[in-house]
């Protein structure tokens, strides 16, 4: 009888060999934070890392990687322990969106 392994190999995931089967929502304002699930991949989708788990074993759904403990926690909201809910480079990308705006209203152009 062959044995098979029993995580197989993605060209897409990200070192899916030292990923657990299991892994919890550490996202502080995700509905199911706190909450555990069982892994069923891990993929880089819609410009983002992101895993994908049964709920309560019905349908398959997502959510982005970085809101689990299977990323580690990003060392700027670490050291912000909580006094900043925005980091530098998402404020900086909502200034020029705003800037773009700004200018698309003046110059009379519908975004």
């Amino acid at each position: 009888m062959t044995r098979h392994e029993p995580w197989p190999t993605s060209s897409t995931a990200a070192d899916a060999n030292g990923l657990s089967r299991r892994f919890r929502i550490t996202h502080p304002f995700h509905p199911w934070s706190g909450q555990e699930f069982e892994l069923v991949t891990y993929l880089h989708t819609w410009g983002e890392n992101r895993v994908y788990f049964n709920k309560e074993h019905e349908h398959l759904v997502s959510v982005p990687a970085s809101w689990t403990d299977l990323v580690p926690e990003d060392p700027l909201v670490y050291l912000a322990a909580g006094r900043s809910p925005f980091r530098v480079v998402d404020l900086i990308e909502l200034a020029q969106l705003v800037e773009r705006l700004r200018l698309a209203s003046v110059n009379g152009i519908m975004p």
